[in-house]
């Protein structure tokens, strides 16, 4: 038996007044999907437990079968590991993103325009990166470049307990309620201004702002952690897991729960994509002796953020088409019996622009069996008129490996 997660981060929405009162679910052309679906266990599953965030990190750790109260420190060391920092105990990390900020005179009074700085390229943020890191780094911080806008700052013999917002939070709006606050909020603070002055003028911002993209304009801390320890996937589960993702985060978990994390050429975490590079190298692992892989991708959650309906919709129907139905077909006709999940790890409403903790809409799949729960097609209304709810993310692991 082979174990396919299909996790579509972001997928859930809110019914929408110009999708006529329907959800992006709901409109998106999924033949694929909702072909699996009468036949299917379908239902909704908190993934965030209560008390939490409702972020990607703590969201993920849940799907993949971890309990974020035994090991959950924080966001950014998750991060910081795929982008390969040595951590040490002490250590204290930050999730540094790139932004755009609007150009009031004092720092204070600007606007968050852009969480991604217009999905700066990992190219371009590596030579802005390299010019903070000239200022930043020194014995109490060293700041590591990672992927586009995407970054991460480690404060040595660093304190938490910080209040930090995540700048996807406060798109479009005054950022001066969501600054730095904490112990070493005035620090933090010193370097998001001298950021500002250093960016000004450099020659990537310059060429964007000719172009007519985005400069990042300024860094932005949040998701601060310590170092984490997750048990050994194998060992927990008994089978050999992969893991395929454009984003570090969930490579990070990936990489701490020891299994084989899986690169795929054309992966950029939005919703261009490569949808079946990422299907043919999960594929291709489960050929080479994997039993199970995590495939996970960040488009939905992306146009969620950037208040992108029609992009959200269309990354829904190239995971069906190009993902499910990929894997769906060539399994099918190998004759290898599978179980899949797909569901997604967190809504992230085009209403709200950013993460909530309602309850998500699952489908687990079994080739071996045509019994189902009565849904005709999969979307947020139909698992929930199922009546099955699960209360917690930790058992849809359970479920997809029938340990539960």
């Amino acid at each position: 038996m082979k174990y396919i997660v299909v996790l579509g981060d972001g997928m859930a929405d809110y019914k929408l007044p110009a999708l006529g009162a329907r959800t992006p679910l709901q409109c998106a052309k999924k033949p694929a999907i909702d072909a699996l679906a009468p036949s299917a266990e379908a239902g909704l599953c908190r993934t965030v437990p209560q008390g939490f965030k409702p972020g990607s990190d703590v969201a993920n750790l849940s799907v993949m079968g971890y309990d974020p109260h035994d090991c959950y420190t924080g966001r950014s060391p998750l991060e910081a590991v795929s982008i390969g920092i040595d951590l040490k105990d002490t250590d204290v990390t930050l999730r540094c993103n790139l932004v755009t900020l609007s150009d009031e005179p004092a720092y204070e009074d600007r606007r968050m325009l852009d969480y991604s700085a217009g999905e700066i390229s990992t190219a371009e943020a590596r030579e802005l990166i390299a010019a903070l890191k000239k200022e930043f780094d020194g014995k109490d911080f060293t700041l590591y470049a990672g992927v586009s806008y995407r970054h991460c700052l480690v404060a040595a013999h660093g304190k938490t307990g910080h209040d930090l917002t995540p700048p996807h939070d406060i798109s479009g709006k005054p950022i001066r309620e969501y600054l730095p606050k904490g112990p070493d909020a005035e620090a933090y603070l010193a370097m998001m201004k001298r950021s500002a002055e250093i960016l000004q003028a450099h020659p990537v911002n310059r060429a964007r702002i000719a172009a007519g993209k985005n400069p990042a304009t300024s860094v932005w801390f949040w998701g601060e952690g310590t170092k984490p320890q997750l048990a050994d996937f194998e060992e927990k589960f008994g089978v050999k897991g992969g893991v395929i993702s454009a984003v570090d985060l969930v490579k990070g978990i990936g990489i701490l729960a020891g299994m084989r994390v899986i690169d795929v050429a054309g992966a950029t975490g939005n919703y261009d994509t490569n949808f079946a590079g990422k299907a043919d190298a999960a594929l291709a692992a489960l050929a080479d002796g994997l039993d199970l892989i995590y495939i996970h991708m960040e488009a939905p959650d992306e146009c969620g953020h950037q208040g992108d309906t029609a992009h959200k919709i269309y990354s829904i129907e190239q995971i069906s088409e190009k993902v499910v139905r990929r894997i769906c077909t060539q399994l099918d006709a190998a004759k290898e019996p599978y179980r899949l999940l797909l569901c997604p790890d967190h809504p992230t409403p085009i209403a709200v622009r950013t993460h909530t903790a309602d309850p998500v809409p699952y489908l687990l799949y079994d080739s071996t069996l045509r019994e189902g729960c009565g849904a005709a097609r999969y979307d947020e209304e139909s698992a929930k008129d199922t009546g099955i709810f699960l209360d917690a993310g930790t058992q849809l692991m359970q479920r997809l490996l029938k340990r539960a």
